[in-house]
């Protein structure tokens, strides 16, 4: 059995929907009419003699991942039944992977240098969405939206390695940043959830798990209330239950779901609807070259080649579109008034204007001419932030517009 020796331990098991057109095993579009129940046909709905086909995209942007995460890849992709009865699941199991996942014994490197272990990465397809009109504790009844049934899912297994609420929302940060990179999620409409097992020394490290925690800023909420639930419980004597809870983001708090079942209670059995599929070198090394370089690369090459700052580096790594524009702007200006600009005034005005990058016209020839006049001392810096906000704003000639 594991030891333990820090105050909190934190696993987490993040689910991330692929930015596939199409469902993991038949031709539904993932994406469309959001009438309930409009994109489903007989695989997705699991009707008697429909067979499910699988999706190679999908496939291929889950290798990507698990290469990212340096995991080691199986040389074959086998999918199982999990049988549970819950009304998300119309044929009463999902195809998953448990004997043997995509990828294993891969890691994520923190902000702070920290390397967390990956237990596994695997490929699953994702339940319908469930609708309980009162909430989920007080609904009398509960209406079943199978339009996301069937939807490419990967799941992300950490190990038990992150100590704190503030080292498990960096985690999902990071990890997000690098599905960013590989362009397999999308960052605006994508769904990530993460189920998180958390305990505390003084209870002898009895887990609990949290289900469905939507987004990395609520992680953090979520297990800080389970800490202080926990904490709070021990220090009145009561005993703290191996169960599985709900995260309620409105009122932000736990509450019971039921007891905590094991993996070996889903009565995992293999498919026999899919044949395995072999992941040979070749296949895997042509994943290799389509994959870009990633944000703790980049970070290293903005310090080592362009001579800036960590912290300046690892902040514009930290947005693809936005490191992308600094290499860009970087050959044709000095990188460190370049990287003073994007990290600072260029993030300034976006956040003033409550925009994201990718929703502006702006792009590097905007910001090269605008520096090269900063550089060269034609305008003052006051001058040329005023007209950052107007280029943020409508994009236009910069040379023209100082003339």
């Amino acid at each position: 059995m594991r030891k333990f020796n820090s105050e909190i331990v934190i696993g987490l098991e993040i689910h991330s929907e692929l930015n596939c057109r199409t469902k993991l095993f038949c031709g539904c579009p993932t994406k469309g009419s959001e009438e309930p129940n409009s994109r489903v046909c007989q695989t997705c709905l699991g009707h008697p003699g429909s067979k499910p086909v699988l999706n190679k995209k999908a496939v291929e942007f889950a290798l990507k991942l698990g290469l990212a995460l340096d995991c080691e890849i199986s040389p074959e992709l086998i999918f199982s039944r999990k049988s549970y009865f819950y009304p998300d699941m119309a044929k009463n199991y999902q195809i998953s992977q448990y004997e043997i996942p995509l990828g294993k014994n891969g890691k994520l490197k923190l902000s702070d240098g920290k390397q967390v272990g990956i237990t596994r990465v695997h490929m699953e397809e994702d339940p319908a969405s469930l609708v309980h009109p009162a909430g989920m504790k007080e609904s009398s009844y509960v209406l079943v939206d199978y339009n996301r049934s069937g939807n490419p899912l990967v799941e992300i297994v950490t190990e038990p390695e992150l100590t704190s609420p503030d080292e498990a929302r960096d985690f999902m940060k990071q990890l997000i940043t690098i599905l960013d990179y590989l362009e397999i999620f999308d960052v605006n409409t994508g769904i990530i959830k993460a189920d998180a097992n958390v305990s505390i020394k003084e209870s002898d490290y009895t887990r609990v798990e949290i289900k469905n925690i939507t987004g990395f800023k609520e992680i953090e909420s979520a297990l800080n209330y389970e800490v202080t639930r926990q904490k709070e419980e021990v220090k009145h004597h009561k005993q703290i239950h191996q169960e599985t809870r709900a995260w309620d983001s409105e009122r932000g708090i736990t509450f019971s779901l039921r007891k905590k079942e094991t993996e070996e209670d889903y009565g995992y059995i293999i498919d026999t609807d899919l044949t395995a599929v072999e992941i040979t070198d070749k296949w895997v090394n042509e994943i290799k070259k389509q994959m870009p370089e990633l944000a703790q690369d980049k970070v290293k090459k903005f310090v080592d080649k362009f001579k800036i700052k960590k912290d300046d580096a690892e902040i514009i790594a930290a947005d693809r579109q936005l490191a992308e524009m600094f290499e860009k702007v970087s050959g044709k200006v000095d990188s460190n008034l370049a990287a003073k600009w994007l990290r600072k005034e260029l993030l300034r005005v976006l956040n003033y204007n409550k925009k994201e990058l990718h929703e502006v016209e702006i792009n590097e020839k905007h910001m090269i001419d605008l520096l090269r006049l900063v550089e060269s001392k034609k305008i003052t810096d006051n001058v040329a932030s005023k007209i950052l906000e107007k280029l943020v704003e409508k994009p236009f000639d910069v040379n023209e517009y100082i003339k």
